[in-house]
């Protein structure tokens, strides 16, 4: 690996070309987003036919050796950058020095459906980028099989959504565009129940916890950050439920509350009775 940058212009057409991609509609026209950081280019560099480019500066070259290693391995083309041209790049304030270009890696819908889904969450009319990468993030480690942003969500490639999700984009299917009737209508079809999440519901989790109620495969809607879920789409849920607030906390954000309502299901999966095994990881 040669020891100075082989991009050092920020107009070299190639740094030109993964810059346009911080924004929405080229992203769209190419299909490709930007992974910034080591640990977002790892997991790209590991999820089949994603990872395109990756530019890194030397001291990153070196010190992520490993994954410059794997880039290649995977057949993405690696250039050695400037740290100007890193940071012409990404949208981060403290750039890491790896920015990959990866494939969009979106689901269809259906095939989420096909693949009979325990655990789904559903991001309604959600705006905020880094709120629904971490909500993806907690899907994932709560084992969810899938998550879907509807038509009116913020898009999944936004650069501050795929940071957040922290490598977890690549890990789960996520269907994206689907309008919340049909998401909803699709899940129940596939034996999922649907319950909504919203700070105003009239039914408590802990109380639905204690029904026993919850060990069957789960759909979970969650709603915009700042008005929740109109009245409309909690309307289509079998149940809408509120986190009990047991200190004196107006509230809890929505990723907070994502994550408690996801390990609450995950958790009853896995009792006696649930529809996962309890030994399975």
């Amino acid at each position: 690996m040669p020891a100075t940058p082989e991009l050092i212009s920020p107009r070299s057409a190639r740094v030109s070309a993964a810059r346009r991609l911080a924004k929405r509609n080229f992203r769209g026209k190419e299909r490709l987003f930007l992974a910034e950081g080591p640990q977002a280019v790892r997991e790209a560099a590991g999820h089949t036919d994603t990872l395109v480019e990756l530019f890194a500066t030397v001291d990153a070259a070196e010190r992520y050796a490993d994954i410059v290693g794997e880039a290649r391995a995977s057949g993405a083309r690696v250039h050695l950058a400037d740290e100007d041209v890193i940071a012409d790049i990404t949208t981060t304030v403290t750039p890491q020095g790896l920015v990959g270009i990866c494939r969009f890696v979106d689901t269809p819908f259906a095939e989420i459906l096909t693949a009979r889904p325990r655990l789904v969450a559903v991001l309604a009319n959600v705006r905020d980028p880094g709120n629904a990468g971490t909500v993806l993030r907690c899907a994932d480690a709560a084992g969810a099989e899938a998550v879907v942003l509807t038509d009116a969500s913020v898009d999944l490639y936004n650069p501050k959504a795929v940071r957040a999700s922290v490598g977890s984009l690549f890990h789960l299917p996520v269907a994206v565009g689907v309008p919340v009737e049909e998401a909803v209508a699709g899940l129940r079809d596939a034996g999922v129940r649907i319950l909504a999440a919203d700070g105003a519901g009239p039914d408590d989790l802990d109380d639905e916890l204690d029904k026993g109620t919850m060990g069957g495969p789960t759909a979970w809607v969650f709603g915009n950050e700042a008005w929740g879920l109109p009245e409309e789409t909690r309307a289509l849920t079998d149940a809408v439920l509120r986190v009990p607030i047991h200190g004196k906390a107006e509230s809890l954000n929505l990723a907070t509350a994502a994550a408690v309502c996801l390990y609450a299901s995950a958790r009853a999966q896995r009792a006696s009775g649930g529809c996962r095994s309890v030994t399975e990881s």
